[in-house]
């Protein structure tokens, strides 16, 4: 009997779609599942027939966040090292998905919670299902928020909420997530993946360096004042502008036809 796969894993038209795929425990993670999506991200990253990723879950949720059936402790045993599978791990990951020099989009197709939720939320533009909920469950089994969790759910949604989120594990429904800013949108379940597909395809076909360039601005603007991040802007649209894809943009404006930019 095959193995199966922790990370489905398919490109198409430019964009690989990546799934979690350990349905059985709601895509729980594992270190199977970890390394296997790490290796993928780093593989996307070299690979410039990928202008985007799409990750979502298999099955009906997105992912419950660590597997705890690999923290039991109720034999009497050792507590686990959980700041060692952080760094390990869960960090790792989350600077890979916010390095990553192309844009990610998560669709969230069921239960996002713990670290399953911040590692959604990680990502660069976040559609989910009506259907789909956020938790952040730590405080349910006695633990902080990882994951980057208290630095994004506070930039996204402010202190009070992000508390109140943190301290109480209470879901968040999908469409309340969007109308707080936590996530881009909301859509019918049935249209989740056409959606997530059509805008993810959408990007792929963009101008790559300058999207990803934008990424990083967004990305460094929380920690800095507006004179540097002025000068931050200066340097970034410096190098945009020295992209074929800034030579094609202006030629179709002024042809007064589609662009076709080639991520170069």
């Amino acid at each position: 009997m095959a193995e199966t796969k922790p990370v489905l894993a398919e490109l198409k038209d430019g964009t690989l779609h990546l799934s979690l795929n350990r349905p059985e425990r709601l895509n729980a993670f594992n270190e199977d599942m970890h390394l296997a999506l790490r290796e993928h991200l780093s593989e996307a990253d070299g690979n410039s027939n990928v202008r985007a990723l799409l990750l979502t879950g298999s099955g009906r949720a997105f992912c419950a966040g660590q597997d705890l059936s690999d923290r039991d402790m109720r034999s009497g045993g050792p507590a686990p090292d959980l700041g060692n599978t952080l760094e390990t791990l869960y960090n790792p990951l989350v600077r890979q998905i916010r390095s990553l020099g192309k844009p990610v989009i998560c669709a969230v197709n069921g239960v996002a919670a713990g670290a399953g939720a911040n590692i959604a939320l990680a990502c660069d533009i976040v559609v989910a299902a009506r259907s789909a909920r956020f938790i952040q469950a730590f405080s349910k089994i006695g633990l902080v928020p990882d994951s980057g969790g208290t630095w994004l759910l506070p930039r996204l949604i402010g202190e009070a909420r992000a508390k109140a989120l943190a301290m109480t594990a209470e879901p968040l429904d999908a469409e309340t997530a969007a109308d707080w800013g936590l996530i881009w949108k909301s859509v019918p379940d049935e249209d989740l993946l056409n959606v997530a597909s059509s805008l993810a395809n959408g990007l792929s076909t963009g101008p790559t360096k300058g999207l990803a360039l934008t990424k990083q601005l967004m990305q460094d603007a929380a920690n800095q004042s507006l004179d540097t991040h002025l000068d931050a802007e200066r340097d970034a649209q410096r190098l945009a502008g020295r992209t074929t894809d800034y030579r094609e943009g202006v030629a179709a404006f002024l042809d007064k036809r589609p662009a076709r930019f080639t991520g170069s």
